[in-house]
């Protein structure tokens, strides 16, 4: 580490985590003002009152004060604002899809068995995702097809009567239904080849921490814009299990099936279907629709293929889910050598299995919100003989029941669990490390309860219901079809799913609408947008463009462009989302740069969800051994602030927590590689510095008088205002010591966890 001379100055680069953040609130200024990027990524810095950048708080470090430069990434205009951002929304079962391929379990390069499991899995979750394409598009025409061109629109039907008697005759009817759909794959298949510009050189590949985009994104979006319209040709032909009776239309339907097969099949084994080819497959696939719309002589009823595409499909995506849950097992426990000897907390979730349910999921949001916008819409038409397909009952019966089970088992975590854990625990001793009289050790009591259930248990609810809804859709196709049974109790449940799906259709109808005409108001769909599109697409090509292929480079490239001056010092700083952001920037600059280089650059996360959420979820990307090797690549200079009262971020860098003789002992990733034991006493402002986590009191233990002031219980919101921040920059910039040789020590009797 080179010494600090009087040339010393520190850039922090401050990453902005979930949407509506500014750049006021983010570098914690009166104005901000552009200093570089493009409008999507970009880089402020605060201002002064002729807008010009203005330096930013000098850092206290080493007796003196250190000139600090203050910038800010801004990345949210990836993720928000927009008519056409605002329908990314409806896009989330596709994005869960997504997901799901990211969580799977990393492959040993050792085994053969692990890597053919591992290729198995992923063919059966592309299958998986193009079905849920095929099921959407199937639902939408079974809307826009049967329910509004078929029934409502018949001539004498008295439905919508506004509509002139030109528009229903038979042409006119069909045209009206199949141009939306095809507008609706056009604008799919934009979404699908929608990407950022990334304004930095470098290398996207690589290992652990290291994203990359899919090379197989340009095939995959083929096969999906050509089996949605392989699934509208197959509702105008009368479905998969119907045969033809008309040559022609015969000819049709076995060369639309001899489609389906082929992209399935070209999904599960990734097969390239060409660059030069896929304007003709495309093509093709169009013809097929439009030859099918003309064949179509629709009755006074509903469409006879209707119930045989959403069936169909419906019961091929349970098929492929199940065979995915099987494979993932043995996949999983191949897997499981590489992290059986680590403590609960940083075992992933269900043992490397949880991509199963999050497929599960997807599935069942895709199958309710085309349910639910059915019900929504014929109720809505006021025509009460318009009939949805058979199935549609038992999506509601299923989500009717999936809600109450939700209900009670929110109101037996929150309402039950969480006191009694505060009951049986009382006060935590950590707790009182930290504060200093008995009202705010109450209230920070009450709020860590809270957040160490949610951190430990949330997950094991969600997870619980999709498993749970997932079995009972099991249970209910084998009493509907395999025993023709309809229960008289389908009713309420079925009310209370109608209802609820109804509400969801209306709901993220509006919320796109609103977010759409005032992109300030959509905190929480850009909150949801921001979460699932951190991925880049591997397992559904039609899902947002990943914002980290872009933000992690620039990151690096930014403070390349800093460390030319020999004096300088960068902090990524990075709050919530944004600390996965750093955190990957920082492993590319550690990757890249010479030591000398790498000596001066320094990672500072805050309230993060690294640990509890996001490295058990992602274990194949973020695996425990890249973190390690991170650390030690950075001396210790990587920081994280957390509070235990913070829902969404915890401990980033120790785990296994305990109160003896009034310090507070873990473990932790140690400077010199691997982990160890670490320790760490309360300082003057009631920090505890163990490893290379700072667990600051909350609420504050009172005014700096140099900081601004920010009573209550904080919880997840307002790092920056403590002044442990500029400590942990100081020392994230190598200008203070790290815990273990300030505060903390090593230990040969480590103190048993209680």
């Amino acid at each position: 580490m080179p010494m600090p001379g009087p040339d010393t100055r520190v850039v922090e680069i401050r990453v902005a985590g979930l949407v509506g953040t500014s750049g006021e609130t983010l570098l914690d200024a009166v104005s901000t003002v552009d200093v570089a990027g493009d409008g999507l990524g970009r880089v402020v810095r605060p201002a002064d009152r002729l807008r010009r950048p203005a330096p930013g708080p000098v850092l206290p470090a080493l007796g003196r004060s250190i000139p600090r430069t203050l910038e800010g990434y801004l990345w949210h205009g990836m993720t928000s604002g927009g008519a056409a951002k605002a329908t990314w929304a409806l896009l989330f079962p596709f994005s869960l899809a997504n997901v799901a391929f990211w969580m799977l379990p990393p492959v040993s390069p050792k085994s053969r068995l692990a890597r053919v499991l591992g290729a198995v899995c992923r063919g059966l979750l592309r299958v998986g995702a193009l079905l849920l394409t095929m099921l959407l598009m199937g639902q939408l025409a079974a809307i826009a097809l049967d329910l509004f061109a078929a029934q409502c629109l018949a001539p004498g039907s008295g439905c919508l009567p506004v509509i002139p008697d030109v528009l229903r005759t038979t042409a006119a009817r069909i045209a009206l239904g199949v141009l939306p759909l095809l507008g609706v794959i056009f604008v799919l298949h934009r979404i699908s080849s929608a990407t950022w510009a990334v304004h930095a050189d470098g290398d996207l590949t690589g290992g652990p921490l290291r994203m990359r985009a899919d090379p197989e994104t340009p095939a995959l979006r083929c096969l999906h814009t050509v089996a949605a319209l392989a699934a509208v040709a197959l509702l105008l032909l009368g479905g998969p299990f119907r045969v033809p009776g008309n040559t022609v239309d015969l000819v049709i339907w076995i060369i639309t099936q001899a489609v389906v097969l082929a992209t399935v099949v070209a999904a599960a084994i990734g097969v390239d279907t060409g660059r030069f080819a896929r304007p003709g497959v495309l093509a093709f696939a169009t013809l097929l629709v439009v030859v099918a719309a003309v064949r179509l002589q629709p009755g006074a009823g509903p469409l006879p293929g209707t119930n045989g595409v959403v069936e169909g499909l419906g019961a091929a995506l349970v098929a492929v889910t199940v065979l995915f849950a099987l494979f993932l097992a043995p996949a999983a426990l191949l897997a499981r050598p590489g992290w059986k000897h680590k403590p609960q907390r940083l075992r992933p979730w269900m043992g490397g299995w949880a991509a199963a349910p999050v497929l599960a999921l997807a599935g069942l949001l895709g199958g309710g919100f085309g349910a639910g916008l059915a019900e929504a819409l014929r109720r809505l038409s006021g025509a009460e003989h318009l009939r949805v397909p058979d199935t549609y009952l038992l999506v509601t019966v299923l989500w009717g029941a999936g809600l109450a089970l939700a209900a009670v088992l929110g109101v037996l975590g929150f309402a039950v669990a969480v006191p009694l854990r505060r009951l049986r625990r009382g006060i935590p001793e950590i707790v009182e490390l930290m504060e200093h009289d008995e009202r705010q050790e109450a209230q920070a009591a009450a709020a860590w309860a809270r957040s160490a259930w949610e951190r430990r248990h949330l997950h094991h609810l969600a997870l619980a219901v999709a498993s749970a809804m997932s079995a009972g859709g099991a249970a209910l196709l084998v009493l509907r079809f395999g025993f023709g049974l309809v229960p008289g109790w389908f009713g309420p449940l079925s009310a209370i799913g109608v209802v609820a799906l109804g509400a969801l259709a209306a709901g993220l109808l509006r919320v796109v609408y609103t977010a759409a005409r005032t992109p300030q108001r959509s905190r929480h769909l850009g909150a949801l947008a921001d979460l699932v599109c951190f991925w880049p697409r591997a397992a559904h090509p039609t899902v947002p463009p990943c914002y980290a292929l872009k933000v992690v480079p620039e990151l690096a490239a930014r403070a390349r462009e800093h460390l030319a001056e020999p004096g300088t010092r960068v902090v990524l700083s990075g709050y919530n989302l944004g600390s996965l952001l750093t955190l990957m920037a920082a492993a590319r600059l550690a990757a890249e740069l010479p030591k000398a280089d790498l000596e001066r650059v320094g990672l500072l996360t805050a309230g993060s969800p690294l640990q509890w959420g996001y490295q058990r979820a992602f274990p194949a990307l973020l695996p425990q051994e890249a973190l390690e090797r991170l650390f030690a690549d950075l001396d210790g200079r990587w920081r994280a602030l957390c509070r235990g009262t913070d829902i969404f971020g915890g401990g980033v860098t120790t785990w296994r927590h305990s109160v003896a003789d009034r310090r507070l002992h873990g473990v932790g990733f140690l400077p010199d590689g691997g982990c160890g034991p670490v320790s760490a006493t309360t300082d003057e402002n009631g920090v505890l510095i163990l490893g290379g986590d700072h667990w600051l009191p909350d609420p504050l233990r009172g005014p700096t008088g140099r900081h601004r002031w920010a009573p209550g219980v904080l919880k997840h919101q307002d790092y920056v205002v403590d002044a442990e921040w500029d400590h942990a920059v100081a020392m994230a910039a190598g200008l203070g010591k790290p815990s273990w040789g300030e505060q903390g020590s090593l230990f040969g009797d480590f103190p048993p966890k209680r």
